[in-house]
């Protein structure tokens, strides 16, 4: 049973980092996306500069909550596995 645990806790951790690095990768590249085209509309047209702020910024906040879902998803299968317990015994040496 030890074993087992560990091993899927393992596999959790290791899920939730590559979940972590995708979601960031893929909000990186979006972002990175906004912001050259919010850069061109202000130097096309300056006069809706602020136009074009308001919306590139509710823009990024939606990516960005993407990441922070990722994140949150993360924390669940890091923090909430039904073996945590076992896992934390293992690793503090309780459980001998």
């Amino acid at each position: 049973m030890e074993a087992e645990a560990l091993k899927f806790f393992i596999a959790c951790v290791t899920a939730a980092g590559f979940g972590i690095a995708i979601a960031a990768f893929g909000c990186g590249i979006g972002q990175g996306l906004g912001l050259k085209a919010a850069a061109e509309g202000v130097a096309r047209n300056p006069e809706a500069s602020g136009k074009i702020t308001v919306t590139m910024l509710i823009g990024l906040a939606m990516i960005e909550s993407l990441c922070i879902y990722a994140l949150v998803v993360a924390l669940i299968l890091i923090f909430a596995s039904p073996m945590t317990a076992t896992v934390t015994g293992l690793l503090t040496g309780a459980g001998h």
